[in-house]
Order: C-alpha cells, then structure tokens, then sequence
C-alpha cells in the first residue's frame, strides 16, 4: 500500500496555526512512509471562499516550510483539487445514495428548523433536525418536487445500534447511531457538504490516512457510514491533540492570535515554528526539543504522537526560537535578517513619512516609533480608561473595534477609521477623547505618536488585532456572558447601556 495523506483548509480567511499544525503531521506521516501528501481546496462555500484566500494558504504554508506533492497548483494523477471543480462528481454519487435508500430528500424550511430548534429548547429533547421528512413517499415527493419546492439530501442514519472504528490514534471508539443526526449531504444550492464531499475526494484520490484534529471525531461516524454506504474501504482515521490555549480550551482567535501571519511578521523564524508545531501533539526519543524537519521525518514513530490536548505556549516558541537564533544564525548575519524582517527601504519609507515632522532630533525616532518593530506593547489602565471609562467598557470599545473591521473586511487605513466611528455612536461616547484614546494606547502603548490609522496600515491586520487581543485581557478579558449581551447589543449597534 502506497501511504497518501492530505490536507484539505477552506479557502475563507486567514490561514490558521492549526491548518500549519495538520499539515506538518500530514507531511511528516506520508514521507516517513515514502508515500504522498496532497493538498486539497474545500471551497464548495460559494459566499466565503475567494482566491485570494486560497493564495494566503499556498504562502502561508510554504512560509512555513510546507511542501506538497500534489494540489492545485501543482496538478498530479487525481484532480481537480477544488472542490468547486467537483461538484458534477458528487451530484453524481449523492443520486447513488438516493437509489439505494441510503439518503433522502428534505423539504425542511429555515421556518420549520427554527421551530425544531425551540421546541427541543423547550422540552429538553435531541437538538437539530427532528427527520420530518425521512418517510415520505415517492408520491409525495414528486408533488413536493413538481411545486418547485427547495430541498437538501441528507444521510439516512441508523436509528438504532452503534458506529465501531479503530482510531489509529485513540484506539477502539464506539458511538451509539442515536448521538449522530441525519446530515446534510447536499445543499438546496446543489453544492456538497463537508461531510459528503471529503468522504468523496478520500475515495477517489485513494487516501489511505485520515489525520486531522481531535473536534473531527463527532464527524467520524457520519462518514464511516458513509463509506459503507458506497461499499469502500474506510481510511485509517487518526485524531491529533487539539491546540489549546491558555485557558485550556480549543485555540481561538476570539483569545489569541492564531493566524500563521502573525509569527511571520512578527519576527519568529519559520523553521523555529515548524520546530514549536511538532512539539504540540508528538515527542521525539530522548524528549529531544530542538530538530529539522527532516529529522523528523527520518525519526517518526505514530506511535509517540500525543493523546490528551497541547498547550499552544508562547513561551515555549519564543525560547525555541532564541536556539535557533543562536545556533543557526551568524553574528555577521544577523542583522541583514533583522533588516529584511522589519527595517526594509519599503518599510521604512512609509515610517519616515510618519515621523518627518514628529521629530527633534533623530536619536527620538525609536522614542516615537518603537511600537512597529516590538511584540509586547507597554499597557496601563490609567491610558487604557479615559476619562474615568472603566476597564471592562474599555475592553467592550475594542472587542467591537475589532467586530467592525471584521464586517467591514478592512484592516487598513479606512478599515480602522470607519470602525472607530462606528463605535463611538454605537456606545454614544465622544470619538476623540474616549475611543480614539483607548484605540491608541492599545496599538502604540503611548499617549501621542504618529497618526494612528497610519500606523495600523503599517502595522497590518494579524499584528493590529492581536494588540487589541492583548489590550482586552489585560483588562481583564470579557466574560462569555458579558460578551452575549455584547454582540447582540453591537447587531443593533446599540451599546450605549452596557
């Protein structure tokens, strides 16, 4: 047998850490075994994915020190590798699922799911969709179908026994068929689903090990019975260790700066977190810390990857890449590094113009713009709370900062103008003395300094909104039922009684 792994990210936003971290363990596991790893676009989302998302991914990866053997942009023996370019093949085994009873026609309306949804609110029932409409007649049906009537396909699960697969990770798993609901396949637009798609591309690119992260298991029996449905022969499924913040839950953006982007411009050395990503779910003999990635590959045991989560610890990253600073970087070298890192003429030029007026004499250039070339930007609450604003109104005014440039899809210039606007009516609070204040000292950890919407341009997105990150946990972060009343009251862009 012939080793193929894959990885397969949404072309719909940032590149993920965790899309590096599955790809690393995807690569290593296939070239240990002289086998392929494939990358694959799951851009059947027609209203999130864009091109310009799938570029990030090939430059975010490849940044990294990510390499693949067959994908989009490379071609290979089983493409396309778009899902988008697909949709004929999976249209045509969602009607082999249809003739043999093995999925239905849903007519449900978001009218009729909603009310499903409330009444299992209400009587403490099984969530989701309550199968209405699994036993309908070939009659009824054609009526519904003659009537023009929308409808999705959905997976006919067992209403009785159990799903058992061998998780080349976690062991034996068992999963009662009453726990898993009747999925959607394909969508009322004709478009895949997830779930019905990966089985699909799996199969016929001849994946023989599915290795993803540990919140994939609920996915599993859906797709195991899958591929029974179809008559084939399941992949090895391997579930990896979540990435885990701080707090000791799933890594997220709301919490942490998670995009690959960050540790790029921030100064990390990619082979330093390609080194830090391996450390989360895999221990090399001799709890040896520090390697490439080919002594990884040369030294891969499956057996030694990580059951229980991984603690994503910057910590940990920053002493990793001091040891590859150290041992890998020459002192007469180190500083054209550090030039091409942040202090590039086109860098530097767009600074100079910010500070040409700003300055006396050159020795307070750094005073004044220190803030675009340092990771940990000084906070204090007397800054960060004008005005007598208290801490966690603060932190509301940032949180919705980064909401509106969200919406907006905008993390320059113009993005953080309109959102600060946007803000001070929404709280109904003076835009010079109480948001733009806490905007600054947020970005810049000082009172005054360049022009702020300038440098957030300079600066760029994945570094801007981890400053606003960092500022609202030194605040003392927003507690999840606080940031409830929060986002409903910022929908209505109504703030102004929290």
């Amino acid at each position: 047998m012939t080793v193929r792994t894959r990885i397969a990210p949404s072309p719909t936003g940032d590149p993920h850490v965790g899309t590096a971290y599955m790809s690393l363990f995807n690569l290593v596991f296939a070239h240990h075994f002289g086998g392929t790893f494939l990358l694959r676009m799951e851009d059947t989302d027609q209203s999130r994915s864009r091109p310009e998302y799938e570029e990030k991914i090939y430059q975010s990866l490849r940044w990294a020190g990510i390499d693949w053997d067959e994908g989009p942009d490379k071609g290979g023996d089983f493409g396309p590798y778009r899902q988008s370019e697909r949709t004929e093949i999976y249209r045509e085994y969602c009607q082999k699922l249809l003739d043999t009873e093995k999925a239905y026609k849903c007519f449900a309306t978001a009218e009729e799911l909603s009310e499903m949804r409330e009444v299992a609110k209400k009587t403490g029932g099984r969530s989701g969709y309550d199968r209405r409409y699994r036993n309908l007649s070939p009659q009824e049906i054609k009526e519904r179908e003659d009537a023009k009537q929308p409808y999705t396909v959905r997976l006919k699960v067992p209403l009785t026994g159990e799903c058992t697969y061998e998780d080349g990770i976690k062991g034996k798993v068992v999963v009662p068929w009453a726990d898993v609901d009747d999925q959607i396949l394909l969508k009322s637009d004709g478009f895949p689903t997830y779930h019905l798609a990966n089985v699909v591309d799996d199969h016929l690119m001849k994946i023989t090990h599915v290795i993803r992260g540990d919140e994939w298991m609920s996915s599993t029996p859906k797709h195991v019975m899958l591929y029974d449905a179809f008559g084939w022969e399941p992949p090895i499924f391997m579930h990896m260790p979540l990435l885990l913040g701080r707090d000791g839950k799933k890594l997220s953006k709301r919490k942490n700066p998670t995009s690959i982007f960050y540790y790029r411009d921030s100064g990390y050395l990619s082979e330093a977190f390609l080194n830090f990503l391996s450390l989360m779910g895999y221990s090399m003999p001799g709890d040896q810390e520090v390697y490439t990635l080919d002594e990884l590959i040369k030294a891969f045991d499956p057996k030694r990857i990580g059951v229980s989560g991984a603690f994503f610890d910057l910590q940990k990253l920053d002493w990793l890449n001091q040891q590859y600073i150290i041992n890998t970087i020459p002192e007469s070298e180190l500083w054209n590094k550090i030039h091409d890192w942040g202090f590039s003429d086109t860098v530097m030029q767009r600074v100079m113009a910010l500070c040409h007026t700003r300055i006396k004499t050159f020795g307070e250039f750094m005073e004044l713009c220190s803030f675009f070339f340092i990771n940990h930007i000084p906070l204090t609450e007397e800054l960060l709370s004008p005005k007598g604003i208290p801490g966690d109104r603060s932190a509301f005014i940032l949180q919705c900062i980064i909401w509106s440039m969200e919406e907006q899809e905008n993390w320059g210039r113009a993005g953080i103008e309109q959102a600060s606007h946007d803000v001070a009516q929404a709280f109904e609070v003076n835009h010079k003395k109480i948001v733009m204040p806490i905007l600054f000292t947020s970005i810049t950890g000082k009172k005054q300094g360049p022009p702020l919407f300038d440098s957030v341009d300079i600066l760029g997105k994945d570094r801007t909104r981890a400053r606003l990150l960092a500022a609202i946990e030194f605040l003392g972060g927003i507690s999840n039922k606080k940031l409830s009343a929060l986002t409903k009251a910022w929908q209505k862009k109504e703030c102004h009684d929290l």
